[in-house]
């Protein structure tokens, strides 16, 4: 049985519930997908905010150069003006459909300011920003006549003419995806002129991350199987404060918190961020974190404080309610106390490449939010741009999807459909959780926050002879959301370590201890399958 639609849309977080909305009120059929359920997503843990200038002593210039010095001369200036100029709008229309922004007393709207801003530019629903965003988003989706929404349904891979036959030399478009139903384990096949993939962010590639366990890197790699192509994997963001924990589970702790006065100190109690940068504790995140993982390689401590028991307690349960009672949960009061913090993998600055409309180079292949790369973030995204662009290039793609369908673009009616062949179920699963923890050790200890060549060399070379074994698996057994998973997450791996191979510089957050210094005209990292090694 096949299942057609206009557009399919892969992922249920701010990107794809914002895009499947108005692309649905322009008249279209849209199904999402999630492998989850619909509010599990990275949007969902989004505790800082949404940047936007809103305010009369702030301005579109002083936003745009923020992000620019953030991004250390990788930005595109032409998108990132375009979207910081866009952000009033998209705000509007969040207000309209039930965000409430926290407000000050006096009823103006409270700006946080985090690091890299030079402004209160920050709008926030308390510490649980993405989540009330989350919220707002589903219940004007669930309620659309054009939506259906299917629930534990994990896309596999895309459909393009060149797997149905028909290519001929022609240019690569998109015919719809196959989907595997985690309930009935069965594969569906769906039918669509147009994909849009927001599957967010590759967290679970690291062994430490702020990510929720659904961010592997599906989106990406799916589009790298059919050919789009993939730049900048190498610039990963790792946040500066996550809550320090014996497990792998790592708390974010908001930059907000700096922002409203934290202080970052060593075991010893000293302040050390003035000797990192003149911005001190509000410096952009590459710099933060690598402070942060200099000062414990120096001293051999397996965490920094993040300070701010100088605020009233009052004030940081009424700011920061959820991180306070998570860290109270974890027998910590950041009132009277410091909180134990780490770096850990949290962003993803490169993805799949597109332009201002959301566009691959795949004819219907559209790619918006973390799994996207357009030009933005350069090489160190802004705290809080990453809502905004997720809005922005949603509403954006919308328009330019309806334009596409408006020529009614042809796909076939009969597919063809999935086969298992016989295939039988594994009885060796515990090879993927070997391989699992396998691949998320060698990011992590080679591919960390300084790299050298020698240690991404090791990297690829372990990578490489697992992408192998999990090759092998994928063709010899029935498939499963565990293999779906950690077979997109070994494409992931190798995608960052042959980008990171590629920049002989240090630049944002790519450092590198073989090239300390800049190239005087940057480009852009990419990979292709056409092309990728091994």
């Amino acid at each position: 049985m096949q299942n057609t639609y206009d557009v399919l849309v892969v992922g249920s977080g701010i990107a794809g519930l914002s895009f499947a909305r108005k692309v649905a009120d322009l008249g279209h059929r849209v199904c999402i997908l999630t492998k989850k359920e619909r509010a599990e997503s990275n949007t969902n843990y989004a505790q800082g905010g949404i940047a936007a200038v809103t305010s009369k002593s702030d301005d579109f210039e002083l936003h745009v150069k923020d992000t620019l010095d953030a991004g250390d001369g990788l930005c595109s200036e032409a998108v990132v003006r375009a979207i910081v100029e866009d952000a009033p709008a998209r705000i509007q229309e969040l207000v309209d459909i039930g965000v409430a922004f926290s407000n000050l007393e006096d009823g103006r709207v409270s700006l946080h300011k985090e690091g890299g801003h030079s402004k209160r530019r920050i709008l926030h629903v308390k510490d649980l920003t993405g989540k009330a965003i989350e919220n707002a988003l589903l219940h004007a989706v669930e309620t659309h006549e054009r939506i259906d929404m299917l629930e534990h349904v994990h896309a596999i891979d895309l459909i393009t003419n060149r797997k149905v036959g028909d290519a001929n030399g022609a240019e690569t478009r998109i015919h719809g995806l196959y989907g595997y139903d985690t309930r009935t384990r069965k594969v569906m096949t769906f039918t669509a002129p147009v994909v849009m993939l927001c599957t967010g962010g590759i967290g679970q590639v690291y062994l430490y991350t702020t990510n929720p366990g659904i961010a592997t890197g599906d989106g990406i790699a799916m589009a790298f199987r059919a050919g789009a192509e993939i730049r900048n994997m190498e610039m990963i963001q790792f946040h500066p404060t996550a809550l320090y924990s014996t497990t792998e589970d790592r708390f974010l702790i908001s930059e907000a918190v700096r922002g409203e006065g934290a202080i970052l100190r060593n075991l010893k109690g000293e302040a050390f961020m003035e000797r990192y940068d003149s911005r001190k504790d509000l410096a952009p995140r590459d710099i933060v974190a690598r402070a942060i993982d200099s000062e414990m390689k120096k001293s051999g401590a397996r965490h920094v404080w993040l300070d701010i028991s100088h605020e009233p307690e009052e004030v940081l349960q009424k700011r920061f309610p959820h991180i306070y009672n998570h860290c109270l949960e974890a027998g910590i009061n950041i009132a009277e106390e410091p909180i134990p913090v780490v770096p850990a993998m949290h962003y993803l600055c490169g993805g799949v490449a597109t332009n201002l409309d959301a566009e691959t180079g795949v004819e219907g292949l559209y790619a918006c939010g973390e799994v996207a790369c357009t030009g933005l973030h350069g090489a160190n995204r802004l705290a809080s741009n990453s809502l905004l662009e997720a809005v922005v290039m949603a509403h954006r793609g919308a328009l330019k999807v309806d334009q596409f369908l408006s020529a009614k673009p042809d796909v076939p009616s009969d597919l063809p459909e999935w086969v298992d062949g016989n295939l039988q179920d594994s009885d060796e699963r515990v090879i993927l959780s070997h391989n699992l923890d396998e691949l998320k050790r060698a990011l992590w200890d080679y591919v960390g926050i300084v790299r050298t060549t020698k240690r991404l060399q090791r990297a690829r070379t372990r990578i490489n002879h697992l992408r192998k074994e999990i090759h092998d698996y994928y063709w010899n057994f029935k498939i499963e959301s565990q293999l779906l998973e950690l077979r997109n997450l070994v494409e992931i791996a190798g995608m960052i370590i042959e980008c990171g191979l590629q920049r002989k510089e240090s630049r944002g957050l790519h450092y590198t201890l073989d090239y300390p210094g800049k190239i005087p005209d940057p480009k852009d990292s990419v990979v292709r399958s056409d092309s990728f090694p091994g």
